[in-house]
């Protein structure tokens, strides 16, 4: 089955569906359910696809492709169940990433629409509501906006975005005063924090696909379990890769010369090694005295004066009174 740049090799016919639907979620793979239609044949064939290569994300409910059986008759198959598993590590790796961007958008999208049906079930209710002027009486001036009422939901704003704010500037000063090495150890590991546990249940689930489930679901009496490992379901889909072909397009989009590519190189990395000097991160990467920024001058520090000891005074002699001579005895 073609579909979506790549060529599932693993098809199976789907003999009952009902019990596909209690044994497939076992087997641990990627699988895609498909009805097949031709116009040479009638009736619709129902298979079964595995998915072992590639990413996901063009992989849904109604997504048409081309199906060719044993016999090389061509079917348009069309997508009507998808059993979701992990395929490679890589692409479990930036499945988190993904489910939180489509997180942020559908709950944006949901509160424009709550807001949007807010404001136009407002609007309809107060135009409703308003009765028609009668006549020669003047309209009712609009009532003025009072900055009072909204005092305190500017002031939780004010609050919410010093608060956001103060936090980021923490955890860039944080992040600036680590060493070069020590920054590169910081983004590996908030990686490996919100990629690590999903790669690590990739890796178990693909080490246990099992291709025994769906031959049971289809009346086979398989009893042994059929490993479908990395390296073996490497080679049940094929991804297409396309031609290096040198050919000129005539509607291609202009770009710049090989000069101005080269100038634009050379003006960036000049500007970022401008800014990594003017911030000094040169000198803590390097601590050469030679690349200090002006900028941050070394630290004036002044000498505090020696303290000579003064030579104690010499000690005065104490003059001892010589005794009186005794008168020899006449």
């Amino acid at each position: 089955m073609i579909i979506d740049q790549r060529a599932c090799h693993l098809c199976l016919r789907v003999a009952d569906a009902a019990a596909h639907g209690v044994m497939a979620p076992v087997s641990g793979m990627y699988l895609i359910y498909c009805d097949c239609r031709t116009k040479t044949k009638p009736g619709v064939l129902p298979i079964v696809a595995a998915v072992t290569v590639g990413e996901t994300g063009d992989l849904i409910v109604g997504k048409h492709a081309i199906f060719y059986d044993r016999d090389g008759l061509d079917w348009d198959a069309t997508i009507t169940k998808v059993v979701d598993n992990p395929i490679s590590i890589r692409q479990a790796f930036w499945s988190p990433y993904r489910r939180m961007a489509k997180w942020v958008e559908d709950l944006i999208n949901k509160r424009a629409a709550e807001k949007d049906n807010k404001v136009m079930g407002d609007a309809t209710t107060q135009l409703a509501a308003t009765p028609a002027p009668a006549e020669g009486e003047a309209p009712k001036a609009a009532q003025p906006f009072d900055i009072a009422k909204f005092a305190g939901i500017f002031a939780a704003i004010g609050m919410a975005l010093g608060m956001i704010g103060t936090a980021l500037v923490s955890v860039a000063k944080g992040f600036v005063s680590l060493t070069w090495w020590q920054g590169i150890l910081v983004v590996l590991g908030i990686l490996l924090l919100i990629s690590g546990p999903s790669m690590i249940m990739a890796w178990l689930k693909l080490r246990k696909r099992n291709l025994s489930p769906l031959l049971n679901a289809n009346g086979w009496a398989v009893n042994a379990a059929s490993i479908v490992n990395i390296p073996f379901g490497a080679t049940l889909t094929d991804v297409a890769k396309f031609p290096l072909v040198k050919l000129k397009d005539p509607y291609a989009k202009k770009g710049l010369s090989l000069g101005a590519k080269i100038a634009i190189t050379i003006a960036v990395i000049a500007v970022i090694c401008c800014g990594l000097w003017l911030g000094n991160i040169c000198y803590r990467m390097t601590q050469a005295e030679a690349l200090r920024s002006p900028l941050f001058p070394k630290e004036q520090v002044e000498e505090p004066a020696e303290i000579t000891a003064e030579e104690p005074a010499p000690a005065e002699e104490e003059v001892i009174p010589a005794e009186p001579e005794t008168a020899s005895e006449s």
